[in-house]
């Protein structure tokens, strides 16, 4: 049962009739397309990380196309946002060899976390990055980004290197922690950064999800709308949890893309 299904038959459904439905789970992310071409669907998450695009690029657009000297409050707010991923993450982290990262810093932070902010949205209330595609695709950017990084500071040999061989160990200690470091580098690092902005969000999203319901279902009698009352109470306070750890995340993945970049372009020994 899709999504679109499962909200078609709860909303005729409450707490004390002879009817019940199935609890909020991985089919509550499912949708169906809005159109196909040929096998590939477009569906709602598709048309939400499109749209979240356009209003990233419209934002920065309309604050940077003209800017001024003294900027008007649309250009301070763009330029308080943007600095905070220049100086927060991409300098402290990297230092001043981040600055030609600083775009691809700027971009990531706002896509991810514009994607995870539709969950608040009304008429959209889903975060993107609780399907897993979307967060693996950003990982792979990423990884992409990285190993390119790597070898094209150190070479083929000191990239290697880089991601192989951390430098002052003593060397019976390089036969076991070679292989790690390679797997960690390789595989791990990018497994890790998808799955955990898929976590978050989805674990996010099914909570918020079961309270929404749970408020609708058990209105109807005077006891059902007690309990209907302290799930709405709990629904805002997560929601306002979530916008917390949907821009946590957004900055947790910025940093650690910034953490590894700093590492690929620390030069081999």
């Amino acid at each position: 049962m899709s999504s679109d299904q499962l909200l078609a038959f709860e909303t005729d459904c409450h707490l004390f009739k002879d009817c019940g439905f199935p609890a909020p789970s991985v089919w509550s992310f499912l949708f169906d397309p809005i159109f196909s071409v040929g096998p590939v669907d477009f569906n709602k998450p598709m048309l939400l990380a499109l749209i979240g695009t356009v209003v990233i690029l419209a934002f920065f657009w309309a604050a940077f196309a003209k800017p001024k000297l003294v900027p008007g409050k649309f250009q301070m707010v763009a330029e308080i946002l943007y600095d905070f991923v220049r100086s927060g993450i991409a300098r402290e982290t990297i230092g001043k060899k981040g600055e030609p990262f600083v775009p691809f810093l700027v971009s990531l932070f706002f896509f991810v976390w514009i994607l995870n902010l539709w969950a608040l949205i009304p008429l959209a209330q889903f975060p993107v990055n609780s399907v897993i595609a979307f967060p693996v695709g950003l990982a792979l950017m990423v990884w992409i980004v990285y190993m390119t990084v790597t070898f094209k500071t150190n070479g083929f040999v000191g990239g290697i290197r880089n991601l192989c061989v951390p430098s002052g160990l003593p060397k019976p200690i390089y036969v076991i922690l070679t292989p790690i470091e390679f797997v960690s580098n390789i595989f791990v690092r990018p497994f890790t950064l998808a799955v955990r902005l898929f976590a978050n969000m989805f674990a996010g999203h099914i909570l918020i999800l079961i309270f929404t319901i749970a408020t609708w279902y058990m209105l109807g009698t005077l006891l059902g709308t007690v309990y209907a009352t302290a799930s709405f109470a709990l629904t805002l306070v997560l929601t306002v949890f979530e916008m917390f750890i949907q821009a946590l995340q957004a900055y947790v993945f910025t940093v650690l893309t910034a953490t590894y970049l700093s590492q690929a372009l620390e030069e081999a020994h």
